[in-house]
């Protein structure tokens, strides 16, 4: 018997040894994340009411904005400013192994979020991104660094990539056009003057283009939400609505909406007057232990 035990005893110590000296990067990194290979979340997740990162001024960070920086071996610079930056190239995605840990800048990785990562753009800061097989577009804003992986342009959360049509191939050729914001409020798309209704434009349209009661009509119409899940049964909806409604303060609806995607039942918080409301609701409802959440723009 002892000499049974000795023997299991030196192959489990060979093994961890083993385990130790790999030199694949994600084995150094295994004891960060809880799972060791990336994949989506689980389901069919609804994209179709996400709405695009809302460009807004934020004060230059040093947190995640060190150049130059290395990872594995590998130096890296950081722009000294994302004005003008346009770039054609790979973009892939990242989901559910780095879910909930933090990004380069010290955020939580939300793969539910328009959020992104690159490795020379300032962070935080927007971002255009177009599939090129497609021409869809989404706005996404970039908080972390990366993607290392090969000549990779950007990683874009799973949510984003969805919207983009390329979350089941992995990876997309695009183009990432840096929008920037000016303490004034004024944004400019890769360098030109830029409208947040996602065209650019060198000069402000005339005021009879637009009818002066629309904004009053699209302001009662659609309002912003944050979405506790959205389930192609009304049977989880309804249960989570019951839950809700009882956890929570603000009032709570399930909404049926038809996608490309299928039927699907919406459980909505709100609606809320702004993005910062709706921002502090949604981290009040995620400490009440609704997961998951995010904020979207949807009918009143």
């Amino acid at each position: 018997m002892a000499n049974i035990f000795n023997r299991g005893f030196w192959l489990a110590l060979v093994a961890v040894v083993l385990a130790g000296c790999s030199s694949t990067p994600e084995v150094d990194h295994s004891s960060r994340y809880t799972i060791k290979q990336d994949r989506a979340p689980d389901g069919d997740y609804d994209v179709s009411g996400l709405a695009d990162a809302e460009p807004r001024y934020e004060a230059p960070r040093r947190a995640g904005n060190k150049s130059p920086y290395q990872v594995w071996g590998k130096s890296y610079h950081v722009v000294d400013s994302n004005d003008g930056y346009v770039k054609r190239g790979i973009a892939s995605w990242y989901g559910q192994k780095f879910h909930g840990h933090k990004t380069s800048n010290g955020e939580v990785f939300n793969m539910y979020s328009m959020s992104a990562a690159h490795k020379s753009l300032r962070i935080p800061s927007y971002a255009r991104v177009t599939n090129l097989d497609n021409g869809r577009s989404v706005v996404v804003r970039v908080n972390d660094r990366g993607p290392f992986h090969g000549d990779r342009l950007i990683d874009l959360s799973y949510a984003a990539a969805k919207k983009l049509g390329y979350q089941s191939r992995g990876t997309a050729r695009v183009e990432v056009a840096a929008i920037t914001v000016k303490p004034d409020g004024s944004m400019f798309l890769a360098g030109q003057p830029y409208n947040p209704n996602g065209e650019t434009v060198m000069a402000k349209p005339a005021p009879e283009s637009v009818p002066p009661e629309q904004p009053a009509v699209e302001s009662v119409r659609k309002a912003l939400f944050v979405q506790l899940g959205a389930f192609g049964s009304p049977e989880p909806a309804n249960a989570m609505l019951a839950r809700a409604q009882r956890e929570l303060e603000n009032p709570v609806r399930v909404r049926q909406v038809s996608t490309s995607s299928g039927r699907f039942h919406r459980v909505q918080v709100g609606p809320f007057g702004s993005e910062d409301d709706a921002r502090y609701a949604q981290s009040l409802i995620e400490s009440k232990g609704f997961g998951n959440s995010i904020v979207l723009t949807d009918t009143h």
